[in-house]
C-alpha cells in the first residue's frame, strides 16, 4: 500500500505536548526532524499535556494509535492538508473519522508560550504552520506514518 519508503513520519504520544514529539525519518541517511504536534481532545479530557487514552471511536475527538497511509493533498478548514487511511484496527476509522494532517493556530508555538501547552485537536496531527510544510514536502502521499505512545 506504500508507494515511497525514503521518508517516515512517527508520533510518539509518550511525550508531553509542549515538546517536540512528530518526527520525519529520512529512512537512508537516517536524518531526523522534530516538530510540535497537537493530539485530540478526547485522548486528554483534563487538558494536562499528556494523551491518557486512544480511541477509534466516532465522536471520541481523541487520537488513534497506529499505522496510517498517507493520502492525497486537499484545501480544508485549515488550508492544504494530507488524508491519511488507517492500517490497524485501532485506526481503521481514520478516513471517515476525517483524522489528516493539518497546521492550526492553537499547535503553534506561541500557544505553549502563553499557556504551557498547545490546545488540542479532534484527534487530527496538528502540527504548526511552518512545521506542516516541511511535513507536506517531505512525507507526501504514499507513505506511512506511525503514531503511538513509544516509551
Amino acid at each position: 500500500q506504500l508507494r515511497h519508503t525514503d521518508v517516515v513520519g512517527i508520533a510518539d504520544f509518550s511525550r508531553p505536548s509542549n515538546e517536540h514529539r512528530f518526527y520525519l525519518l529520512d529512512t537512508a541517511s537516517g536524518r531526523v526532524s522534530n516538530h510540535l504536534v497537537a493530539h485530540g481532545r478526547g485522548s486528554d479530557p483534563a487538558h494536562r499535556g499528556f494523551v491518557e487514552r486512544f480511541s477509534n471511536a466516532f465522536g471520541s475527538e481523541a487520537s488513534s494509535q497506529g499505522g496510517y497511509r498517507t493520502g492525497e493533498y486537499y484545501h480544508g478548514k485549515y488550508g492544504r492538508s494530507l488524508r491519511l487511511a488507517g492500517l490497524d484496527w485501532s485506526n481503521s476509522n481514520a478516513e471517515t473519522r476525517a483524522i489528516v494532517v493539518h497546521s492550526a493556530w492553537y499547535a503553534e508555538p506561541d500557544q505553549i508560550a502563553a499557556h504551557g501547552k498547545p490546545g488540542r485537536s479532534e484527534g487530527c496531527f496538528a502540527l504548526p504552520y511552518n512545521s506542516l510544510q516541511q511535513v507536506l514536502a517531505r512525507l507526501g502521499p504514499g507513505r506511512f506514518l506511525y503514531a503511538d505512545k513509544l516509551a
